[in-house]
């Protein structure tokens, strides 16, 4: 199935590892081009490299919560590409801990990078955007129910899905589409890293429908689907990637 990536421009942060990199493997592999943003100059070289070089993919070294980081990504696309049509707003996951153990500048910290920083990038891209654009969010399953020993996630996530699901309803009549992609059990660095935390049995392959993790490449097919004009009557939706772990409807 052609899905029409064809020289279609994404930003993609969070692009040199996890999910990040593995979307922005599958939008290169169907023909678009990237911008992908992290924070080491050495990942961010890789990235290139095995996205297709400079004619395929450029690197920026960025945070998420720096106030200056929408106008060089956007900057960077339009130098490089000349276009932009959509981004895909990938954070690294907020520290793990309970009510009692994050403190106050834990506290700030997510919310400049995992909330603010989100909200700021898809406002400076919106407005940019032409009929067609896409604005991707990556979020978790704490937007659905809380996960142990991850307060932090447990606060933001949900707030940014109703962030996205509010913008959809006011891009959409320019043709804008916004969507939020719930991925969950999919066998990253961060996965194995929480399981070993929160000792929670839905990251064991006994605790999934299917019996086994997701595996990136999984993850980044559904998000180049989601990303491409192939799915172009989806918006304002969440998403979830997670192998039938969520029991609900």
């Amino acid at each position: 199935m052609d899905l029409g990536l064809k020289d279609r421009v994404y930003i993609v942060t969070g692009g040199t590892r996890g999910l990040g990199l593995a979307a922005a493997r599958e939008l290169t592999s169907g023909g678009a081009r990237v911008v992908v943003s992290g924070r080491s100059t050495h990942a961010l070289a890789a990235a290139e490299a095995e996205l297709g070089g400079p004619g395929q993919a450029v690197g920026v070294v960025a945070d998420n919560a720096d106030a200056g980081t929408p106008d060089r990504l956007i900057t960077a696309a339009h130098q490089a590409f000349e276009g932009l049509d959509g981004v895909l707003i990938s954070v690294g996951g907020p520290p793990t801990g309970t009510t009692d153990s994050i403190d106050d500048d834990q506290w700030r910290a997510s919310f400049e990078s995992g909330f603010l920083g989100a909200v700021r990038l898809s406002r400076a891209v919106a407005a940019r955007l032409g009929e067609g654009g896409v604005i991707g969010f990556v979020l978790s399953t704490s937007v659905y129910e809380p996960i142990p020993g991850l307060v932090v996630s447990n606060a933001l996530r949900p707030a940014l899905a109703g962030y996205a699901k509010t913008l959809a309803g006011e891009v959409g009549p320019r043709g804008i589409r916004v969507v939020g992609l719930v991925p969950a059990h999919i066998g990253t660095d961060r996965t194995l890293e929480l399981q070993s935390i929160t000792g929670d049995a839905g990251t064991t392959a006994a605790g999934i429908p299917l019996r086994r993790l997701g595996t990136p490449e999984e993850f980044g097919r559904a998000a180049a689907f989601l990303l491409s004009p192939a799915a172009a009557y989806v918006t304002g939706a969440m998403v979830t990637i997670d192998g039938g772990t969520r029991a609900s409807f």
